[in-house]
């Protein structure tokens, strides 16, 4: 029997919130993640072997960097721009800039050096916190706003406008913002949850306000961005509920690095959109999840928590007796969906990945037997009793160092 015909599936009994069409992804890993003040800023190697990890998931666009940051930076973007076009990527490119033409400029010259198609993400703060806090009018703002997009089309860039903290800001600032952009060439815009201030509900709220107030009035074909913090916990769910509410794509990082808490976790992204069939990725292959995720842990210096979703270490491990017996029942029945989808809701194949089985004071006799077969130690009664035992006196998993030494004791 089919493993999905044993699950009701609550979460496709609401057919007006499911995902619907295609779905985008952009990357800010490689900028807007390094903005983390724990975070180390990567070398050129390794961002171009994440940049082809990237690639190699199916994500449709990455953030390069912010070039108006100085020498650096701009050596870092050019290289990854380099590499793009060098290997014929699929992977859309862009970079962010303030609204300022010191920023952008840096941009369209790479441009010119690398023959590389590179969106120019403008960003200006915008709610009512941010204009009282710097002493902006509303004014100031639009005008700053039509300079850069004019600038920046003017130079040839595509033109991506970010509003900041647009979750606090008031409509009638967001429409005259973005309406001012459009007007202005810009093509794709991006709501900001900058401060992780959003609730799913507001995210769905504001997505499509902006929809219906701004981009379909404009009567332009415009690319809707959510681009979300993780400050309450729920970046994941805000980007799907404003994907649910009409936008086109999600910024995202891996491991959620970034700022303060960081960004939306591009993995679980990853996994999410998989799991829930969303175009385009169907049959897309995600086995190489886990090395993107290790790649960018490696080279920033961000550890992955045991318990984080689906590559952390513990994400398909169990210690306890009564999990551990009924995934093991599984793996008899030759069911390997069946066996990661028992005690998961994340089925540990689609991911290159697979159910372990340890020992600890939580354990039945069937891990044992599980861990025996599986490391091809005969099973003895003598022995399964020995190691049971040991792992009810301790009060952790045991590793397997620990375990190879109580099956030695005899």
């Amino acid at each position: 029997m089919k493993t999905s015909a044993l699950i009701y599936d609550w979460n496709q009994a609401s057919p007006d919130l499911l995902l619907k069409g295609k779905v985008l992804l952009n990357d800010e890993t490689l900028r807007d993640g390094l903005q983390s003040p724990s975070v180390r800023d990567p070398s050129i190697a390794q961002k171009i072997e994440i940049l082809h990890l990237m690639e190699s998931l199916g994500i449709n666009a990455l953030d390069l960097g912010l070039p108006g940051a100085g020498p650096r930076a701009i050596e870092h973007v050019e290289a990854l721009a380099r590499e793009i076009v060098s290997n014929k990527m699929n992977i859309r490119a862009n970079c962010a800039a303030r609204t300022h033409e010191n920023d952008i400029r840096p941009i369209a010259e790479i441009v010119q050096r690398t023959g590389l198609n590179i969106e120019a993400a403008t960003f200006i703060g915008s709610s009512p916190l941010r204009r009282y806090t710097e002493g902006w009018t509303e004014d100031f703002l639009l005008q700053t706003t039509e300079k850069a997009v004019k600038f920046a089309a003017s130079l040839g860039l595509d033109v991506m406008y970010v509003t900041e903290d647009t979750s606090r800001c008031d409509p009638a600032m967001i429409k005259r913002l973005y309406s001012a952009a459009i007007n202005c060439g810009a093509r794709s815009i991006v709501v900001c949850d900058t401060s992780g201030h959003s609730t799913p509900m507001g995210a769905f709220a504001l997505t499509k306000f902006v929809l219906d107030e701004v981009v379909r009035p404009s009567g332009e074909k415009i690319r809707l961005d959510w681009h979300g913090h993780c400050d309450r916990g729920l970046a994941v769910a805000n980007s799907l509920a404003a994907l649910a509410a009409g936008a086109d794509c999600v910024h995202a990082c891996a491991l959620g690095t970034g700022e303060r808490v960081g960004n939306t976790q591009m993995d679980q992204m990853l996994v999410n959109l998989k799991l829930m069939g969303v175009s385009p990725w169907g049959k897309q292959d995600l086995t190489q999840l886990k090395d993107y995720c290790h790649a960018v842990a490696s080279a920033t210096g961000v550890p992955i928590p045991p318990n984080y979703p689906v590559v952390g270490g513990d994400a398909f491990r169990t210690a306890t007796g009564v999990h551990a017996s009924a995934v093991t029942k599984a793996i008899k029945k030759n069911d390997i969906e069946l066996a990661n989808s028992v005690y998961s809701g994340v089925p540990a194949h689609l991911f290159g990945l697979e159910q372990i089985i340890d020992i600890g004071p939580m354990s039945g006799k069937s891990n044992v037997v599980f861990w025996l077969e599986r490391h091809n130690i005969p099973a003895t009664d003598e022995l399964i009793d020995r190691i049971y035992q040991c792992a009810k006196s301790s009060n952790h998993t045991l590793s397997e160092a620990e375990i190879r030494e109580c099956a030695g004791s005899s």
